[in-house]
């Protein structure tokens, strides 16, 4: 019992220390941001394939106690230029959000895995959509080194560029 009572505490501290680390990783990404409702819920979208064929469009969802993995969605690429990022980007953009019949499943962030030409997809997908509240849209550019750590964020619309510190908990989310 006492071993059971142990690990249960230690448990339960390790959750506790989670979700405060979220919360705070998702206030210093405000802190960038500066939303003024705060952010409650972001998602990301990157694209993968092997040699330009079999593309995967990956959707990650968290909210600020972490990972909604049930949320999570993963989409075949279909109907597009084997290798073309920008189409499918659209694609999964399009599956996500197309049939969105309740502005309230927006997320506030929307992060897309990528540089400009990927952020001008989802810039022009969202307008097309013709929402009344339409997310933050964010792009993700890895580095030159493709380096952990070195990645640029891509604000929609000006295109501003901004560059965290790697040890940055906003950039960790």
């Amino acid at each position: 019992i006492k071993l059971a009572t142990t690990n249960a505490q230690i448990a339960l501290q390790s959750k506790n220390a989670h979700k405060e680390s979220m919360q705070s990783r998702f206030d210093a990404l405000n802190e960038v941001f500066e939303m003024a409702n705060g952010i409650q819920r972001i998602e990301c979208f990157d694209i993968s394939h092997t040699m330009g064929q079999q593309t995967i469009a990956s959707n990650v969802v968290f909210n600020r106690e972490g990972p909604l993995k049930s949320d999570y969605r993963r989409y075949n690429v279909v109907g597009i230029t084997p290798g073309d990022d920008y189409a499918a980007m659209a694609f999964a953009l399009n599956k996500r959000y197309g049939k969105l019949t309740n502005e309230d499943n927006l997320p506030d962030i929307v992060f897309i895995d990528g540089g400009k030409g990927q952020l001008a997809k989802a810039e022009q997908f969202f307008a097309e959509l013709n929402l009344e509240n339409t997310p933050l849209l964010v792009g993700v550019a890895k580095g030159e080194s493709r380096k952990p750590g070195l990645e640029t964020l891509i604000l929609a619309g000006s295109h501003q560029l901004i560059s965290l510190p790697g040890t940055s908990p906003a950039l960790h989310l």
